[in-house]
């Protein structure tokens, strides 16, 4: 049940984030969820996009320093409270969660959590005991 996710790496200056969004539209890679984080000097920027291995390919041929990273994807509803829910079972766990983020469904009804934590398959384990759906990575790429 694990995703590939994306991160560049890129020089804090201006045009950069356009440049690997216009070269991920140029490979006709399509996002599907982004989050930057950023330092006075450097950002990274996660991507789930809908064929990683061609925006890997495509970015690194481009110039970017390019990673791949494995994560989960976690179907919460989109009501107050849902985040801290699908939080709870990896902190009962012990897991450390690294960073997460979130994006909505087309339907609006559900969020999607994208997470990163050590233990991949402890956490989907406890995800899956909770209630949650995790959701595979071939239908996660084709929303």
């Amino acid at each position: 049940m694990a995703v590939k996710q994306i991160s560049v790496f890129l020089e804090n200056k201006s045009g950069r984030l356009l440049d690997v969004t216009r070269s991920l539209g140029e490979a006709e890679v399509n996002i599907r969820a982004l989050c930057v984080a950023d330092t006075s000097d450097f950002g990274v920027v996660r991507l789930i996009v809908d064929d990683p291995d061609k925006a890997h390919d495509g970015l690194k041929a481009r110039g970017f320093t390019v990673k791949e990273t494995t994560v989960i994807a976690v179907e919460v509803d989109d009501s107050p409270g849902g985040l801290g829910a699908v939080m709870k079972p990896l902190v009962e766990q012990e897991m450390n969660i690294e960073y997460l983020y979130c994006f909505l469904e087309k339907s609006a009804e559900k969020a999607i959590v994208i997470i990163r934590v050590e233990e991949a398959e402890q956490a989907v384990g406890a995800l899956n005991v909770a209630g949650f759906r995790v959701i595979p990575a071939a239908e996660l790429y084709a929303m």
